[in-house]
């Protein structure tokens, strides 16, 4: 009776004045019940953000920069592995390390995704690729809890502030649709929560959704509405820990608060909200969209938004615009030609309807292999401004997951950069692109091939820095003119090839003028009325300064490339 008494008198304060979780948090102060006021939110008039335009950087976590060594042998995961599938070193610190050095802001970089840091399980499985850790971040043992191998919860905190102070949004990688594979160490979880068969068939919708990825990868049972109680593993797991009551009772206040079922799903989005609240996460990057039934986005996507406007509340001096949270979503096999639909042959279903803002396009690879720039961006401009209007897109070349890239022998580097960087829509680059790190290695088998630690011993080769210019000249450029990514595409002459990008939206204006494949030296471009007679404008890829006489320019560069913009 007294420990009861104890639980409710502890739920009370917790109502009234916030919760504050040391062994979780690392003395972090937790008060999350506060009802956000979004008239605290500072207003941004005119932001030079804007999601849809945005430059992304995704990298794996433990594959990028080893900033902490003293957290590389954590957990005892020790145990010999195939090449390239366990844990090497990088860490939540390392990522932290090279956005205080400026390589993201050299690189026009105002968005990063890293690969999930909650806690994995703590054995290895041999999938057919050879005994492997969960080093990728998708084998979840714990959402509650920072993986050691990755650093801590202090650690988090400190790249989130870290990068919002040099204008950097930090997109979290969740996993909603299993956890990780069963181990001596890691139980299965009940059967109230997961199915560990069938595995899925991919025929149609259900044979999707109602199964598992591949075998031992138990699927979480989100479809399941009723109440279930936490998983004893869980519970003895947090005891040992000391935080049982703890968690115990935020997990009261959020189903008080919220009215949820204690279901599967919203327990996990419980967990996956709480970063959002806590430390003011951007946006998501949502894994296996497709495996899980649309009302768990829209409840994950309705709870974010919540907790990220809580978050704004308590936190008006660090807002960086007044934008609300992103979802972007990972619905393997979708393309821009798709629209707002995806196809599972017997039904249709728009996930963009479901909290989604934008999709990874996976057909991005193959329009820039068969289409010239030409059919390539007017035919992403005008599906974004027709039937995606108020969505959005995310291009790429390269990915942890994709054996088939745009350039796997890294011959096409520079046109990689040019497609990527000026097509219309996100673009995501995938961590040594931009220095052509190789995907291809030697004795790994599967996807390990993709996913080598990053190659920073290049940037000294001349080769590599001048590829990295060419990736930082156009990246940059894309993020201080939000019309390259999310402006209205228009030809202007083509030959030479020149167009203008015109962005107008939500108290934002900007425009510019881009020539490709142009001749070496003096080269004369049409303006076509897309700045006044007379306007002073900067070619941002040589640095040359030009004034717009009779709608031309005349640009004399040792490059094939101009980006034009109004000298600010």
């Amino acid at each position: 009776m007294f420990k009861f008494i104890k639980t409710i008198v502890f739920l009370l304060l917790c109502l009234m004045i916030g919760c504050k979780n040391e062994s979780k948090k690392d003395g972090i102060d937790q008060s999350k019940i506060i009802k956000p006021n979004i008239n605290k939110v500072k207003k941004n008039e005119k932001p030079s953000f804007v999601w849809e335009g945005s430059n992304i950087y995704f990298l794996l976590t433990d594959r990028f920069k080893n900033g902490n060594t003293t957290n590389d042998k954590a957990l005892e995961r020790t145990k010999k592995t195939g090449k390239l599938r366990g844990f090497e070193g990088g860490d939540i610190k390392g990522i932290t390390q090279k956005i205080e050095d400026g390589y993201f802001r050299d690189l026009g970089i105002n968005v990063i995704w890293f690969s999930p840091v909650v806690e994995q399980i703590h054995g290895s499985v041999d999938e057919g690729t050879g005994n492997t850790y969960a080093f990728h971040g998708y084998w979840t043992k714990d959402w509650t809890k920072i993986d050691p191998n990755f650093g801590t919860y202090k650690e988090l905190k400190q790249l989130v502030e870290t990068a919002h102070k040099n204008d950097i949004r930090i997109l979290m990688d969740v996993v909603m649709n299993h956890t990780g594979p069963v181990t001596e160490q890691d139980p299965v979880w009940p059967d109230s929560w997961v199915r560990t068969s069938p595995q899925c068939t991919y025929k149609n919708y259900e044979s999707t959704i109602n199964c598992t990825l591949v075998k031992n990868l138990p699927d979480i049972k989100t479809e399941n509405n009723e109440n279930v109680e936490l998983p004893e593993a869980l519970i003895n797991k947090w005891k040992a820990e000391g935080r049982l009551e703890i968690e115990l009772a935020e997990i009261d206040i959020f189903f008080t608060k919220t009215r949820l079922k204690r279901s599967p799903k919203n327990y996990i989005i419980k967990w996956l909200t709480d970063y959002v609240r806590e430390l003011g996460i951007d946006g998501y990057r949502v894994d296996t969209v497709k495996h899980i039934r649309e009302d768990a986005w829209s409840t994950l996507a309705e709870q974010a938004k919540l907790a990220f406007l809580e978050w704004k509340s308590k936190n008006p001096d660090k807002l960086l615009d007044n934008n609300e949270f992103f979802i972007l979503g990972e619905l393997y096999g979708y393309g821009i030609d798709g629209k707002r639909y995806y196809d599972f042959g017997d039904r249709k279903v728009d996930y963009f309807a479901h909290g989604f803002d934008n999709m990874i396009n996976f057909q991005f690879k193959h329009d820039a292999n068969q289409l010239d720039y030409e059919k390539l961006f007017s035919k992403y401009s005008k599906t974004l401004y027709t039937n995606l209007i108020g969505k959005g897109i995310t291009n790429y070349i390269s990915s942890h997951d994709d054996g088939k890239p745009f350039d796997s022998k890294r011959n096409k580097t520079y046109e990689s950069a040019t497609k990527l960087l000026l097509t219309p829509g996100i673009s995501q680059i995938y961590y040594g692109d931009e220095i052509a790190r190789p995907l291809i290695i030697d004795e790994t088998k599967g996807d390990a091939t993709l996913r080598s630690n990053m190659n920073w011993d290049a940037i000294n080769n001349e080769d590599t820095k001048a590829l990295l210019r060419h990736w930082q000249k156009l990246g940059v450029f894309r993020k201080d003119h939000p019309a390259v990514g999310a402006g209205k595409h228009k030809m202007i002459s083509q030959k030479p090839y020149v167009f203008s990008r015109k962005y107008h939206k939500n108290g934002i204006s900007d425009k510019v003028v881009i020539g490709l494949g142009l001749p070496m030296g003096e080269k004369v471009i049409k303006i076509n009325s897309v700045f006044p007679e007379g306007t002073i404008l900067v070619d941002k890829y040589s640095g040359k300064e030009i004034t717009i006489s009779n709608d031309s320019v005349a640009v004399d560069s040792e490059y094939e490339i101009v980006l034009l913009a109004i000298k600010k």
